[in-house]
């Protein structure tokens, strides 16, 4: 089956063809990066405008690179949650037409689903059950991931998602939006002795996260030392620091209490160097295989949908006669494929 892909969730307008024999076809990405800066965040309205612009030529695009006719897609994937809604009906309206106009089916993908599975658009694809960290910016969870379908949050976050806490914590910094990769490019000055933040919960029991009091204490830590350019970068370089430790932590304390032996990490955070590294060296200490999706698939993409839809595709999953999206959409409530 070769299946179209839209992603249209929040700022980001990916479109991708996957091949169920081939694998990967073609891929291209729109970010909205530049149109949000100036407003310090994505604006819903302006998100949705964007994707109304650009779908219809990236999909043109998109063909063009795999050497596609439209006749030969033989199913269409869409992100149908969560995400903003303005952003979301974009995608699922689109591909609800596209799917009637060359008369294939459509099914609607779970966005985070569609991260869980990015690795295995990867030769080095993992085998399941494995443990995965999802870690994005809006999202910090462990996931116990048993087949298609088949998840169980063991760990979650009790207010802001790693992510979350990056970009907040750059804006305290002064560094732009977005946010993250900024501060943990500036990280890589910084002075790892100077200061430390605390590691939050990983003195209690248990799996969850909790990272709104590191944004915290950077601005306390602001208030104290000033904003120099020395002390901006030992500040992000200490505020990774424990977010990583932090992140670690619960991972090493996920195999110890599941037994599980493979850990995927997915997210837009995924990228970050600094968490990858340490990662490893856990994975290499505990006996556990690592897979990462690769750096252009950590963040929102539609290669990762197409696929996700492919599979759902090919085990019956069919949408209704409504179009529906959900802006919430937790993943506990995904319908497992048998």
């Amino acid at each position: 089956m070769r299946v179209l892909g839209i992603e249209t969730s929040c700022d980001e307008t990916g479109i991708a063809v996957y091949d169920a024999q081939q694998g990967l076809l073609a891929h291209s990405l729109y970010s909205q990066t530049a149109t949000h800066a100036a407003f310090g965040g994505v604006v819903p309205e302006l998100a949705s405008r964007d994707h109304v612009r650009k779908a219809v030529p990236l999909i043109e695009e998109v063909l063009q690179k795999a050497g596609l006719a439209a006749e030969q897609i033989e199913g269409v994937a869409y992100t149908k949650g969560p995400g903003l809604v303005g952003a979301l009906l974009v995608g699922a309206m689109l591909g609800r037409t596209l799917g009637f106009a060359w008369g294939v089916p459509t099914v609607g993908v779970h966005h985070l689903e569609g991260h869980l599975l990015a690795p295995f658009l990867e030769h080095d694809a993992p085998a399941f059950p494995f443990i995965a960290l999802l870690v994005s910016g809006g999202h910090t969870e462990l996931v116990k991931v048993a087949g298609l379908g088949r998840y169980q949050i063991i760990g979650d976050t009790l207010d802001d998602a790693a992510g979350e806490a990056f970009d907040k914590t750059a804006k305290l910094l002064e560094l732009g939006y977005p946010g993250g990769a900024a501060l943990a490019k500036l990280a890589e000055k910084g002075n790892p002795e100077r200061f430390h933040f605390p590691r939050p919960m990983v003195n209690r029991q248990g799996l969850d996260f909790s990272f709104s009091g590191l944004k915290t204490f950077a601005l306390n830590t602001v208030h104290e030392h000033g904003l120099d350019a020395q002390t901006k970068a030992d500040i992000a370089r200490a505020f990774q620091d424990a977010i990583v430790e932090t992140l670690v932590i619960k991972c090493r304390r996920a195999f110890q209490k599941t037994g599980w032996r493979r850990l995927v990490i997915a997210g837009g955070v995924g990228a970050n160097t600094a968490l990858r590294q340490a990662l490893t060296e856990m994975s290499q200490q505990e006996g556990v295989s690592l897979y990462f999706p690769r750096l252009e698939f950590c963040t929102d993409n539609g290669a990762m949908i197409a696929y996700t839809g492919c599979q759902r595709l090919l085990g019956g999953e069919r949408e209704g006669l409504s179009v529906e999206v959900y802006p919430r959409w937790p993943l506990s409530e995904v319908k497992p494929i048998l």
